[in-house]
């Protein structure tokens, strides 16, 4: 123990993951959740901060044990659709107020989550399998309504 018997203690980061919480935010690195420690994941729920923390055979693993896993594509979305909001702002040369970025802001967020939560419940299918079955949809309507771009 550092600092003596009531200091902090160092913890590596494999040790992190498994801690006994409630939410686990894996949000720096990718493929940090892997079949070799997703046995040992003890959260209630994981929500991807980063690109890609949870591999494949871990998202099975997770799914066969009951723990939800909000995807990256979701949980990273945020700083993604402000940055389309700067994007229109810029062509459109218009600046927003901090108060209506927010407000666009979680009226996407809110939207997207209901979209994915409403999917959940649909098809009884993970959070990542709803957020593909989602953009799945939207490319086919999309193609529907366009047709084949040359």
């Amino acid at each position: 123990l550092e600092g003596g018997p009531d200091g902090p203690r160092r913890i590596s980061n494999e040790e992190l993951l498994e801690l006994d919480v409630d939410v686990l935010v894996p949000a720096a690195v990718g493929n940090v959740i892997t079949a070799d420690n997703a046995d040992a994941i003890a959260a209630d729920i994981v929500v991807e901060g980063a690109n890609g923390p949870t591999t494949f055979a871990a998202d099975a693993i997770l799914e066969d044990r009951g723990i939800r896993v909000i995807p990256d594509i979701l949980a990273n979305a945020g700083g993604v659709t402000v940055s389309y909001f700067e994007w229109l702002q810029d062509i459109n040369r218009r600046a927003w107020a901090l108060e209506r970025v927010n407000e666009e802001l979680e009226s996407e967020m809110v939207t997207a989550w209901t979209t994915l939560k409403d999917e959940v419940e649909r098809r009884d299918v993970s959070w990542r399998d709803a957020a593909y079955a989602v953009a799945l949809d939207r490319v086919a309507e999309a193609h529907e309504m366009r047709g084949l771009w040359p």
